[in-house]
């Protein structure tokens, strides 16, 4: 897939999958934002990254907690390109709480990180994603990074949970109130990296994708390859893709 002359936006794009996300896209030929919270160094380490592919690589910070952070971050882009084709919501809190010792704030927190932040990116976005025209059939995409404790409940894991539930809801939503201008997908991987401070040669990561159909765990490049295919299909809007080995035919493995 080519995306030459495209612009993206990667929130969360220093490390892990959120970098991997934004290599693919370079790849593919598009210039790229690359978000960061509090990992400077990573930022720009995978902004030289992206540099050395021969596109345009772009760190910008921003607590996305923060709406007027949030309205920086996208004016910096709007400075920047003047435009943008496409936004990737990666960027997350991952919390683990019994759920008699969640407060008010740390309820709030988690949903302003996981659910508010996207929402207001989202209509950032789509703002500038139709500030020009955009040729026919060549829809603008967002593409949402949930995970399966949308689809199923993770004991513990409790406002996490509700969070990735109400980006999965927000991204049908948006997916029917954006079109035909912008296209709206989700993608909800699985076993694909193990949580940090766990090797993905351990016996413990090893062991969790024995318990998926596929029986094995994957890797971040199957996230990046689904974004690449959703750039590619402008036909598609509306659905979450499962990238998880077949976890979420069997429910909760949590």
């Amino acid at each position: 897939m080519e995306l030459t002359s495209r612009i993206a936006l990667v929130t969360g794009a220093a490390h892990r999958v959120g970098k991997t996300i934004a290599l693919a896209l370079a790849h593919s030929g598009a210039s790229v934002i690359v978000h960061y919270g509090r990992s400077a160094d990573a930022a720009r380490e995978t902004a030289a990254e992206i540099s050395a592919l021969g596109v345009d690589a772009f760190p910008v910070q921003a607590d996305l907690r923060d709406p007027a952070q949030i309205d920086a971050l996208f004016q910096a882009v709007e400075d920047r390109f003047g435009h943008l084709d496409i936004l990737v919501n990666s960027a997350a809190s991952f919390v683990k709480q019994p759920f008699d010792d969640i407060d008010l704030d740390s309820w709030k927190d988690v949903l302003q990180s996981n659910l508010s932040a996207p929402f207001l990116c989202s209509q950032r976005a789509a703002r500038l994603m139709r500030a020009v025209p955009r040729p026919a059939g060549q829809p603008a995409l967002i593409i949402n990074i949930t995970d399966l404790s949308g689809l199923f409940p993770w004991p513990g894991y409790v406002q996490h949970g509700v969070s990735k539930g109400g980006l999965i809801q927000l991204t049908r939503i948006s997916a029917r109130e954006l079109a035909p201008d912008i296209r709206v997908n989700a993608i909800a991987p699985g076993a694909i990296l193990p949580p940090p401070g766990m090797s993905a040669d351990s016996d413990q990561w090893q062991a969790i994708g024995q318990q998926v159909p596929l029986r094995r765990t994957g890797s971040p490049d199957f996230i990046g390859q689904t974004v690449i295919f959703l750039a590619a299909n402008d036909f598609i809007t509306g659905v979450v893709i499962p990238v998880d080995g077949g976890e979420h035919l069997l429910g909760s493995l949590k």
